[in-house]
């Protein structure tokens, strides 16, 4: 049995709640959410105590086709983009949580969990906000674009796979602070099961007043899990993916496991450019956070995988012999 004060965070990607092949029925997306908790059962019986956050990709994406559907049809106003992170956070994290008791009732495990909604604060002169990169909602033509690049201000970048399409970019700034990081270390410590950090957090950034002010953004996930798992002191830091493992030169004929990576070699790695900006790069970058903020491990590994340790690319300051 772990030590009660073992801490994790364990942060689920877009795959824990609706694969790439669904349609995003809600029968889908519980039945994936139940499948990735059962999975997490085995750290939870370990006697860890942990804080669960979680992406919202194709969710937020839905909202935001309900909303331009909704203005469309029946002139109901659109919601901004941190109301639809918030949103997305609040019907995300009831399904982990309700499939969370369910699972732990069946298991005999008596402990308590809870959904926070959380912020998170971003610099308001961070460079993204000058080059939007992150697309978000549905695909337009460019007459549509153009019109409503000019009502709404907002930014559109044409979309490679498809003729005549262009698609809104958001800024994705980098996350420096979890506006209610005490209170989520305090429950988890006492050993509640938390919920938090959805979709990277709802963007918010601190104006001259010292107020907290929405921001037209998007967080990464992986990066605002692991900056609230170096704030709460966690000692380990999980990243599920849809693979096993980090692997040189992916789906390349001399594809490699890396099972086992320090940090200098991770950073050699991320430096050389082998792993992809579009899946794996940002996960490396967190894991190093967390490692580079005093966490003693980073674990990349597919959900299912868990309770193998066999499985999982594990990151420290230094190679583990275990």
């Amino acid at each position: 049995m772990k030590n009660q004060k073992e801490l994790a965070v364990i942060a689920l990607g877009g795959n824990a709640l609706l694969r790439g092949t669904q349609t995003g029925t809600i029968e889908e997306q519980e039945q994936n959410t139940l499948e990735t908790i059962e999975s997490l059962v085995y750290l939870i019986k370990e006697g860890y105590n942990i804080v669960i956050t979680h992406g919202n990709g194709p969710q937020v994406g839905n909202i935001l086709m309900r909303n331009d559907a909704g203005e469309q049809t029946y002139n109901i106003p659109q919601m901004p983009l941190d109301v639809c992170v918030a949103d997305s956070q609040g019907g995300i994290g009831y399904m982990i949580e309700r499939m969370l008791r369910n699972v732990m009732k069946k298991q005999g495990i008596k402990r308590e969990v809870v959904c926070l909604f959380t912020q998170v604060v971003v610099d308001k002169n961070d460079d993204a906000f000058l080059n939007p990169t992150k697309r978000v909602g549905r695909i337009y033509n460019r007459e549509q674009a153009k019109l409503l690049s000019k009502e709404k201000k907002w930014e559109f970048k044409e979309e490679n796979k498809t003729k005549d399409g262009w698609r809104r970019v958001v800024p994705s700034p980098e996350p420096i602070h979890i506006v209610n990081e005490a209170i989520i270390e305090s429950l988890a410590k006492q050993g509640n099961i938390v919920i938090a950090v959805g979709g990277g957090g709802v963007p918010v950034y601190i104006d001259k007043k010292g107020d907290i002010r929405p921001a037209e953004a998007v967080i990464d996930k992986d990066l605002a899990s692991s900056l609230l798992a170096a704030g709460i002191g966690a000692t380990e830091f999980y990243i599920l993916t849809d693979v096993p493992y980090i692997y040189l030169n992916y789906g390349q004929p001399d594809q490699k496991i890396l099972e086992f990576l320090d940090k200098k070699d991770t950073e050699k790695h991320l430096k050389n450019g082998v792993f992809s900006e579009g899946s794996m790069a940002p996960k490396i970058r967190a894991a190093l956070n967390f490692i580079n903020q005093g966490g003693d491990k980073s674990i990349i590994t597919e959900a299912t995988k868990l309770a193998d340790k066999r499985y999982g690319s594990k990151i420290t300051m230094e190679y583990e012999n275990d």
